[in-house]
């Protein structure tokens, strides 16, 4: 079995691969196209900021390529921020693969922290990612966005509100949290997407 991960100028790219690596899979780290279209699974990994990233991915053709691939693809926080239709982070549009906007997260009480970071639960898992999960998992989580609860929410965290934890939408999965800092959770599910 072929894993790519997407190369672009994203932050998480080294924590992804050595997570995979601990799992005996390794990943080839590329944009071309070629080597993308031709893996077997897909990683589109994320830390940055919205607006930046999609100039990047524009610039050298990855959002067309992205939104084309067939095979199983695995979005990361930004990575699964990208993958929706807008986001408030850089007033930008996106990859409009979920159809649905991206959130700042407004603090509404004094201990809302803004970005929510560190380790927080998983429920309402619905989803072959989490095969094998019990409810209420716990999963580490750095965003200051959010995509709410809608028709591909696949798991959902509350942290000020209740947001999607997880999407999926045919070939498109992806997680809100990063597996690859998760412990044994974090590598139960990307063995659970690594052998859909």
């Amino acid at each position: 079995m072929k894993t790519a991960i997407i190369k672009y100028n994203a932050g998480n790219i080294f924590s992804v691969s050595h997570a995979l690596k601990r799992l005996g899979v390794e990943a080839i780290l590329t944009d071309n196209p070629e080597e993308l279209l031709s893996a077997d699974k897909i990683i589109f990994p994320g830390v940055g900021e919205a607006g930046t990233t999609m100039k990047h991915l524009q610039k050298h053709g990855l959002n067309r390529l992205i939104r084309d691939l067939k095979q199983p693809v695995l979005g990361i926080c930004l990575g699964m921020q990208l993958m929706c239709r807008h986001s408030e982070e850089g007033d930008v549009d996106c990859l409009g693969i979920f159809d649905t906007d991206v959130k700042r997260f407004l603090p509404q009480r004094q201990e809302d922290k803004v970005p929510h970071t560190g380790w927080d639960t998983i429920s309402s898992l619905q989803d072959p990612l989490f095969k094998g999960l019990s409810p209420e998992e716990y999963v580490y989580f750095v965003h200051s966005f959010y995509v709410p609860v809608n028709p591909f929410t696949a798991a959902v965290t509350d942290y000020i509100l209740p947001f999607s934890a997880a999407l999926h939408k045919d070939n498109y999965y992806a997680t809100q949290f990063h597996p690859e800092k998760s412990g044994r959770i974090g590598e139960r599910i990307l063995t659970n997407f690594l052998e859909l």
